[in-house]
């Protein structure tokens, strides 16, 4: 783990969950990072450990930012920070992985969170993501969990991914945990086409709560509730005042509707594998 720097490196975990998500191509409408910053801050979590930067980002893509204090120019570099939360469930150890997709040396940066993995004896990666998918901000929102481990898929109530195309850091790594021997899961929220990039608390809502159901964790998401329910409220006042808008969002409410689901699975996949291709066009 040579790009791995430990501010304290923990010993003796308890079964040990590992959770990961970026900011960037894999984080439409910035939900998977702002669900798993609402993790790390729901369980009180403590920094233990940074990436390197240095060997995995353009800096010329990724600026690092000047920031002025009482103790004069401070330069903050693009982070990808290891937290630890003890005992979050009373029976096992939470450690997330927040951060920015990488440029540079992807396979090198996915050996260094494996290797990581490996040697704390994680039992589960769980990976976040969000996409932008033909869907209504007014109805729920749709979450899409998928793993290559058939075991899993029904144990958690998951699909087998069948995806081919251009993917992002968190392929790559889902690819590599798997080689690695480690069991691991990828949850993806879906976020409407028509307001793609503000923040979508009702997103990172969504994925908490199917980490929730799938960790067997209750978490208090009271804070993005409240978050979400004025996203929803922002978003329909502005869907109002433009009558193509308004009338697309109603189409697919009907659509939702008629379906007493989010979407169908089938349909929901090639949602998503359409959103991976077109990120790449």
């Amino acid at each position: 783990m040579d790009h791995l720097h430990w501010i304290d490196e923990p010993t003796e975990l308890t079964r040990p969950v590992l959770v990961v998500a970026f900011e960037g191509w894999n984080d439409a409408g910035d939900a998977a990072s702002t669900a798993a910053s609402q993790l790390r801050d729901r369980f009180d979590a403590e920094l233990i450990g940074e990436i390197d930067p240095e060997a995995f980002y353009d800096f010329s893509a990724t600026r690092p930012m000047i920031e002025l204090d009482d103790g004069g120019r401070t330069i903050t570099w693009p982070a990808n920070e290891l937290w630890l939360a003890r005992s979050f469930d009373g029976h096992r150890d939470l450690l997330v992985l927040t951060g920015i997709e990488p440029q540079l040396r992807w396979r090198t940066f996915c050996a260094e969170i494996t290797q990581m993995a490996g040697t704390l004896g994680v039992e589960l990666v769980v990976s976040l993501g969000a996409l932008i998918a033909e869907v209504a901000h007014s109805r729920p929102t749709t979450i899409y969990g998928a793993s290559d481990d058939d075991e899993l898929c029904l144990r958690y109530d998951l699909r087998p991914s069948s995806y081919e195309g251009p993917t992002g850091i968190v392929g790559v790594l889902l690819d590599a945990t798997i080689r690695a021997g480690l069991d691991s899961v990828s949850l993806w929220a879906t976020v409407p086409t028509y307001v793609p990039h503000a923040t979508n608390p009702k997103a990172a809502l969504a994925l908490i709560e199917r980490l929730s159901e799938l960790l067997s964790v209750p978490m208090i998401t009271t804070a993005l509730e409240i978050a979400a329910a004025s996203y929803e409220r922002q978003v329909s006042e502005l869907v109002a005042d433009d009558d193509e808008t308004r009338d697309y969002v109603a189409t697919l409410e009907q659509a939702y509707d008629e379906q007493l689901s989010p979407e169908d699975g089938d349909e929901l996949i090639s949602e998503l594998e359409q959103f991976l291709r077109d990120q790449d066009s």
